[in-house]
């Protein structure tokens, strides 16, 4: 048998960790964050670029949790924090045919993946994020029942990044179960950060020293010309005569954000993948006649201005990293609360010791 691990720290396991964020997020708040699983080769070494001590697993429909308890030395019962993202895009309004036909997607039934870890894990608490679509589904629906049959006390609400230090409108489903009682939540921040707050202080894109903030844009004259017709700090393309909009423009009356400029003044929108083309929504910077870079993108998702990223896997690839990710601090809002929660539920406070509880 082998020996029982004391740590020091409150422990995680990071789901579908993608490139980092909630890894990023938990570390903040104190946890260490022992394995992360992840099936994406890209996401892996930009993980791993920032995360290196954290044991890494691969596609979570193939992990052997045996293994995996062994490995890490854990035992049922004993893992503070079960956290993850599973991909959302199956849930997504973009997933649906104009809104109300459901389109099946293989990735939902990786949420059934997520309550495998926690029956066999039965971690202390668990946090789980996703798109405000998934709490309609019955997927959800069945998790919800899973960690109340395996007695959790839960709550879940629709948070938006902006109220919790993110630079960024973006609304997301929270989840937080624990074995001990009710999380509280945390309350929202009286600051609202800015896109001014976020990106004011770089220094000029293309010649910084900073690869994700150097990478090049490539425009056809014409649609660099529409970019510089936009009004600065806020303007979007509906200011302009219609005469001067794209033949694609004139003929639609929708996404109107698509070539808008960022206003200085407000939080960004919601950061996709598609944050590198005007063509994808309102993601011109406020001022300079060009997109946002990936950096910005990063910063603007809340990740610190030196978090590494391969920039020789392209600027499709990186965007799409940073668009999938959690924003960082917004996990680090509800994994404090988290903290505070086991550490008051803690057989030994005074020695920073994690309760563990013996579980059959």
């Amino acid at each position: 048998m082998q020996p029982r691990t004391i740590r020091k720290k409150c422990t995680a396991i990071d789901l579908f960790a993608g490139c980092g964020g909630v890894t990023h997020g938990l570390r903040k708040a104190g946890f260490e964050v022992l394995a992360a699983v992840e099936n994406d080769p890209a996401a892996i070494r930009a993980f791993k670029l920032n995360h290196p001590s954290t044991e890494m697993f691969g596609d979570i429909e193939r992990v052997n949790l045996l293994s995996l308890k062994r490995k890490l030395r854990l035992r049922k019962g004993q893992l503070d924090l079960l956290a993850g993202c599973p991909p959302c895009q199956g849930f997504s309004s973009m997933s649906t045919r104009n809104g109300h036909w459901r389109v099946e997607d293989s990735r939902n039934s990786l949420i059934n993946q997520f309550g495998t870890f926690v029956v066999e894990l039965l971690p202390k608490t668990v946090m789980l994020e996703n798109v405000p679509g998934l709490a309609s589904e019955r997927r959800f629906t069945k998790f919800v029942d899973r960690l109340t049959d395996l007695g959790y006390t839960l709550d879940y609400r629709i948070a938006n990044a902006a109220d919790y230090g993110v630079p960024q409108r973006r609304k997301r489903l929270i989840l937080v179960a624990s074995r001990f009682g009710k999380v509280s939540f945390p309350l929202p921040t009286k600051k609202v950060n800015t896109v001014r707050d976020a990106i004011g202080a770089l220094p000029r894109a293309g010649s910084s020293g900073d690869a994700l903030h150097d990478l090049p844009e490539r425009r056809t004259d014409k649609v660099q010309r529409l970019i510089k017709s936009i009004p600065r700090d806020g303007g979007s393309r509906g200011d302009l005569a219609l005469s001067e909009q794209l033949a694609c423009h004139q003929r639609t009356t929708g996404f109107n954000d698509v070539y808008g400029r960022m206003a200085w003044k407000s939080v960004s929108p919601t950061i996709t993948s598609g944050c590198f083309n005007p063509s994808k929504g309102r993601f011109l910077h406020p001022d300079e006649d060009r997109c946002i870079t990936i950096r910005e993108a990063a910063l603007l998702q809340s990740f610190p201005a030196n978090y590494a990223l391969p920039v020789e896997l392209g600027k499709q690839t990186l965007a799409l990293l940073i668009g999938n990710a959690l924003p960082p601090e917004l996990a680090r809002r509800f994994a404090l609360k988290i903290h505070k929660h086991l550490r008051a539920n803690s057989t030994d406070v005074s020695s920073k010791k994690v309760q563990v509880l013996a579980v059959k």
